[in-house]
């Protein structure tokens, strides 16, 4: 493998849109959604280590779930988990992170990659990353793997390439925000635009750099801890000085503002798996489209509903159409597909009225 090789998995976020599975003490990454028998952050940690080495992967997410990373990822080392004291978006951890790879290695370049997403052709995944990490290698560059849009989709950010670019990687001409449905219609129509996946690769140097011209306070906030990271100081320097970053996602920070930005259109399926219906539709299904994990069922007049519960348990459902339910432990949830973007609002009034310990 190459030794210059390093990866940054994003693992702390909380995946509310899967309530009630996904809590804040337990979230997404760490469930195996698909009944695959690994969870979502071992397969997204297998697919890196096929190219990248093991020791060169970084674990960034939130402190209270340590405990959880170094129980499902064993081959990882407590130094390898890249802890946040305060929850301060994209920016601040992929600094600290780029800064800590750049003191191991100044010739490492780098992929930045959410713990929580589905690619199933992982080989084109493995040639997408490394045609882009080859051009890090030789330019001062940031690049970003672009989806390539299947649907006038509203619930992803779209990143704009030159249309007469007819290179490979194309030039982005500019990061756009979540649009209308019209205005998604009129992007895919146009034919150069691609979904955000949030997958990044740069040199260490280029982004270190990119933070000292365009986001100076933070570049000296954090560099001035370089001499203690990757040290037994780091940590309470981290502690001390990490929730005093501005709280800013690296798009708004950084790939906004350079001009040296490439996407390469992904050759491999992906899905974010954001939500409910998301999964359904990445599962296999019945006669009847109904998509089941974990659950053995009988189901009678009964169609393209998706069935979660726990191992073991049997579910009968009877005259239910495109519905979600999901069983765990203490929560029942029986919603239409329909109305699955009110499961964060629905959860917000669970806490209101039963308290945290269900979120």
């Amino acid at each position: 493998m190459n030794q210059n090789y390093y990866a940054v998995l994003m693992a702390g976020g909380v995946g509310s849109r899967f309530w009630p599975v996904s809590t804040s003490s337990y979230p997404k990454q760490f469930h195996d959604m698909l009944g695959t028998g690994k969870t979502l952050i071992q397969k997204t940690f297998d697919r890196l280590n096929k190219f990248i080495p093991t020791e060169n992967i970084l674990i960034l997410t939130n402190e209270r779930y340590n405990e959880l990373v170094l129980e499902q990822l064993t081959q990882v080392k407590q130094e390898q988990v890249v802890l946040e004291p305060a929850m301060r978006n994209t920016a601040p951890c992929i600094l600290y992170a780029s800064l800590k790879i750049k003191k191991m290695n100044p010739n490492a370049v780098m992929i930045v990659a959410p713990s929580d997403h589905w690619i199933e052709d992982e080989d084109a995944f493995e040639q997408d990353v490394t045609t882009c990490f080859d051009k890090c290698e030789q330019e001062d560059v940031l690049c970003t793997l672009g989806i390539q849009p299947t649907f006038p989709n509203t619930g992803f950010g779209y990143i704009e390439f030159e249309k007469e670019d007819e290179n490979p990687l194309k030039r982005v001409a500019q990061f756009r925000e979540k649009p209308d449905y019209e205005t998604a219609k009129e992007f895919l129509e146009q034919g150069n635009f691609l979904w955000n996946a949030g997958i990044f690769m740069w040199s260490v140097n280029t982004i270190v750099n990119a933070f000292k011209l365009y986001q100076q306070n933070q570049y000296e906030l954090f560099e001035s801890g370089y001499g203690v990271f990757n040290t037994a100081d780091e940590q309470t320097y981290i502690n001390e000085n990490y929730p005093k970053a501005e709280n800013i996602s690296i798009d708004y920070a950084i790939l906004e503002r350079s001009d040296s930005i490439f996407t390469l259109p992904a050759t491999f399926d992906w899905n974010d798996l954001g939500t409910w219906g998301a999964l359904y539709d990445k599962l296999d299904k019945d006669d009847d489209r109904n998509a089941t994990v974990n659950s053995g069922t009988l189901l009678q007049d009964a169609k393209g509903n998706i069935i979660r519960s726990e191992k073991g348990k049997v579910v009968v459902i009877d005259g239910l159409e495109d519905y979600i339910i999901v069983d765990k432990e203490e929560v029942l949830l029986i919603c239409p597909k329909s109305k699955e973007q009110d499961i964060k609002k629905i959860l917000g009034q669970v806490k209101g009225k039963f308290g945290d310990q269900y979120a």
